[in-house]
């Protein structure tokens, strides 16, 4: 059949063989066991109970879009007005929306990796031309984004692609870096594509991490996606937005309306209530903190293992020396230690000789997992 295709996801194989056997630890999922906010949950509960059920506004609720844009401009530093936001089923929609109104087929679209394997394949699927900028390691288990590179590959590009913070690395882009990153893009023409989904999942005392919207005006080409899938722990609502150029929104709502006709009311209502519960988001990335610090312990002293704590989002990305199938050692893990983590060959060429292991997993559970996981890498040859 002549049906476009798009990679398969790495991480999937893995997710299945942890379906498969109720002994496996799973860490190699994007997503917490932690219960979303109480208020969130209780407000979906209530809209349902009340026939909250019908199609809405395919731009988003009004009332969530003014939520949206208070929320947005109390933790960045310049305001964001309701005009330029929109509202998506999920982060992942987001992105499928900006790419339909920005993208045409033969585009170039810059991506730096290891990338979370849906932003490629989202560009894929609307027949654009994928080009990959590897992050540069430092030899100790960071990464940087070297803005040279980054200046070249722009040559000729539709648009840049900038995961910060990243997953699966952990790496977050400074304020200077993205004002240096802005530059480029507005001295090449090249749309700004900005996935800020961890963006409140920083460990360096800040209440957000570095973003677009803190330097870019509302006349730029910039698009930032975000989604409440992970600051709130609520992955299966299937909340997102995007914050547009001025002008811009309601011909973006008439794409959401070709796309997925808009989004659930019941669950607008839930993302509402979930932007009040600051104390959560304290409580979630505190909860965060120390699942980082148990998955570092377990990874300590292992001599094959480089590896630096993440300054942002949910992972430890460690680079395993020696291993040249990351897969195939995934795959062993599952079976023979029982403890699912995510191959870094998942997110490019990149990331091959790494292992994601997602740490936003209760104490008990990563201080099991971590156990088995030591045991499998030290057992290693």
């Amino acid at each position: 059949m002549d049906i476009i295709r798009i990679p398969r996801s790495k991480i999937g194989d893995i997710g299945r063989l942890a379906f498969a056997d109720p002994a496996v630890d799973n860490l190699a999922f994007g997503e917490s066991d932690r219960l979303p906010p109480d208020a969130a949950r209780a407000a979906l509960i209530r809209a349902v109970e009340a026939g909250d059920t019908h199609y809405v506004d395919s731009r988003g609720r009004l009332s969530l879009r003014l939520a949206l844009a208070d929320y947005l401009s109390r933790v960045h530093a310049k305001p964001v007005a309701e005009t330029r936001i929109a509202v998506t089923a999920s982060g992942m929609a987001a992105i499928g929306v900006a790419f339909t109104a920005i993208l045409r087929q033969g585009d170039k679209v810059v991506i730096h990796e290891p990338e979370w394997p849906n932003l490629a394949g989202a560009a894929l699927a609307r027949r654009a031309e994928v080009v990959r900028l590897p992050l540069d390691e430092d030899g100790a288990g960071g990464f940087r984004l070297d803005l040279d590179r980054l200046d070249a590959a722009l040559d000729g590009a539709r648009v840049f692609c900038l995961n910060s913070p990243n997953n699966p690395t952990g790496w977050m882009a400074s304020d200077a870096e993205i004002v240096a990153i802005l530059e480029i893009c507005r001295r090449r023409g090249v749309w700004l594509l900005s996935d800020e989904v961890y963006s409140r999942l920083s460990f360096d005392g800040r209440a957000a991490a570095p973003s677009a919207l803190d330097h870019a005006g509302p006349e730029d080409r910039v698009i930032v996606a975000n989604s409440v899938s992970k600051t709130w722990a609520m992955t299966g609502f299937r909340v997102g937005w995007l914050v547009l150029p001025e002008g811009e929104r309601d011909a973006v709502g008439e794409l959401i309306e070709a796309t997925h006709s808009g989004v659930a009311p019941f669950a607008q209502e839930a993302a509402r209530a979930a932007l009040e519960c600051e104390d959560y988001v304290a409580g979630f990335r505190a909860f965060c903190a120390e699942g980082r610090a148990i998955v570092g312990a377990g990874l300590a002293g292992l001599n094959r293992v480089r590896y630096s704590a993440a300054p942002a989002g949910l992972y430890a990305f460690a680079r395993i020396e020696g291993v040249a199938d990351s897969l195939e050692l995934a795959r062993h893990l599952a079976i023979a230690h029982k403890v699912a983590v995510a191959p870094g060959i998942a997110f490019g060429a990149a990331g091959e000789g790494h292992l994601r292991i997602c740490f936003a997993q209760s104490p008990e559970k990563l201080e099991r997992a971590m156990t088995k996981l030591r045991a499998g890498l030290a057992a290693l040859t």
